[in-house]
């Protein structure tokens, strides 16, 4: 059976576990008779495989995932468009700490590892054939991986439980790990599974685990050990790892950057995508983030920021205060990055045949439904389809990229920059592929950046291409530059319509204040109801 339509079939029952009140003893609810699942005489081993969608199902499911806002609107790239301020939003203006997290996949994370290790456990016992047991014990282990990865980069050390299932019985006081014995677990069953996992899939096994997400968590996971966050001494034998982890998954050619980028995310597969959430056809993120004033009634929440904005180039490749760059801030979408027109929804933007009016008093600037138009001048376009008609919407296929190449040919170019006196020409190269595949018109030369102007380039790649995909949340962290751009404002482009009906803009309309604690922000709180449950666990410095 599909992954896909397996995940559908477990939605309630993983709704019900997240409701349980420890999750280090909760029983699986799938079935509460595990010889039901691992039966010896099932050797077509169904409810394994469902019990197996269900681990899978834990993964990042992106999109609007915090109260109908992506996690991106927690950063300076966007805002929600609810007239209330949101969860997500208090990452922003620091009214968050440990009993009051915006985001907290700590339950999520620690129920699906349980349920890896009761499969693992148990699996032995079942009937289907050996080499089906070993596939699906590598992917559990996998996945096992990539939720302790979830843990660890919020939160740093945590509890490690190895193949251990608990019970009832069992002492529940577990201390955390440190950070780095986190980090060299993860990192020794990648090299465990590297060569465990299939390094191709069948149209049958769409969205689950092959080789290249091993490589592919694995070269993320040492970019991130990399960083200025986690490597202050900027040790560059962290950077040269970080390098050869993404150059040994661009190495393995089963990857490529897909052609058409206007359907990246709304094909089902495609050789661009290492990892995606798989999720049944729906019309969610047209619903909840097309812009308000369609009779389609789209409720425009996500509203990007005039910062983002300004940080796509031009057609021609330079920025948008570059000498010779053509930009005009009388007419400021005009000859953009590609990328751009597919990631923002702005004034003029022609969708379903007419233009998007985010001007003051536009019909999609307006009090429509729990909006209150959009804040910031802006909606987000990125993932959506035109399927539907002019009164409603219609299911389409969304798939969040939890692992794409694009990704990881910017982490090897970000890490083999930091690692060197000035950029090569592989560095060169894996950038430009990224900028070529999106239409821009000018590449870079050879030897025409400095190391410093090369990160500042890469950075603000990572920042467009990966607009939304819940990248810029962790990187503002990692690179430690959050508590620069979460301190100070926000903007928007006020965009007035004059009596001649000329457009008059100003990009720099307020928004929103901001505002980040560097002493503590840097990484979440540990819940205050897992440290009422476990005395053990030690809260992370400066969050009481």
């Amino acid at each position: 059976m599909k992954l896909y339509g397996l995940l559908t079939a477990v939605l309630l029952v993983l709704l019900i576990s997240s409701c349980e009140k420890d999750v280090l003893t909760q029983l699986p609810v799938e079935r509460t008779d595990l010889s039901d699942i691992f039966n010896p005489k099932d050797k077509e081993g169904t409810l394994i495989e469902e019990y197996l969608a269900g681990v899978y199902a834990q993964l990042p499911t992106g999109f609007n995932r915090i109260g109908n806002n992506l996690l991106d609107a927690g950063t300076d790239d966007a805002l929600s468009g609810n007239i209330s301020v949101t969860a997500v939003d208090k990452f922003k203006t620091g009214q968050w700490g440990p009993s009051d997290l915006p985001e907290n996949p700590w339950v999520a994370c620690y129920s699906a590892i349980r349920r890896a290790n009761i499969l693992l456990a148990n699996i032995g016992s079942s009937g289907i054939p050996d080499l089906r047991k070993d596939a699906i014990r590598f992917q559990a282990r996998a996945l096992r991986s990539i939720f302790y990865f979830e843990l660890v980069k919020r939160w740093g050390g945590v509890p490690l439980l190895g193949d251990k299932v608990f019970g009832l019985e069992d002492d529940l006081q577990l201390a955390r790990n440190s950070r780095a014995e986190c980090v060299d677990y993860i990192l020794s069953e990648c090299e465990f599974l590297k060569d465990k996992l299939p390094a191709t899939l069948t149209a049958g096994e769409l969205g689950r685990i092959s080789k290249g997400t091993i490589f592919a968590l694995k070269s993320r996971l040492l970019l991130y050990e990399a960083s200025p966050l986690y490597n202050p001494s900027n040790d560059l034998l962290k950077w040269q790892a970080a390098a050869k982890a993404a150059d040994d998954l661009i190495k393995l050619n089963s990857y490529s950057l897909e052609t058409n980028l206007s359907t990246l995310f709304t094909t089902r597969s495609n050789k661009e995508f290492i990892l995606a959430y798989q999720q049944a056809d729906n019309t969610t993120i047209e619903s909840l983030n097309e812009p308000p004033g369609y009779k389609r009634g789209g409720q425009g929440q996500t509203n990007p920021t005039q910062n983002l904005v300004d940080a796509f180039p031009m057609a021609n490749g330079k920025g948008i205060d570059e000498p010779g760059s053509g930009y005009s801030a009388a007419d400021p979408y005009k000859n953009r990055d590609p990328r751009f027109y597919l990631t923002i929804f702005h004034n003029g933007y022609s969708w379903l045949g007419t233009p998007v009016e985010t001007f003051t008093g536009g019909k999609n600037n307006t009090r429509i439904g729990i909006g209150t138009g959009t804040k910031t001048g802006y909606y987000m376009r990125k993932f959506m389809t035109t399927s539907g008609s002019a009164t409603g919407f219609s299911n389409a296929t969304h798939n969040f990229p939890i692992f794409r190449y694009a990704e990881i040919l910017l982490n090897y170019a970000e890490a083999q920059n930091e690692q060197l006196a000035a950029p090569d020409a592989s560095v060169y190269k894996a950038v430009n592929d990224i900028r070529k595949r999106a239409g821009i018109t000018v590449l870079l030369t050879a030897g025409s950046l400095s190391k410093e102007q090369m990160r500042t380039m890469i950075r603000n790649e990572r920042r467009i291409e990966l607009a939304f995909e819940e990248h810029r949340f962790w990187d503002i962290r990692r690179w430690k530059i959050a508590e620069t751009v979460l301190n100070g404002t926000l903007k928007g482009m006020k965009i007035t319509m004059n009596p001649d009906k000329t457009l008059s803009y100003d990009p720099n309309m307020v928004v929103q204040t901001v505002t980040f604690d560097a002493a503590r922000m840097y990484l979440y709180p540990v819940p205050y109801l897992e440290i009422q449950k476990n005395s053990a666990l030690v809260q992370n410095q400066g969050w009481n």
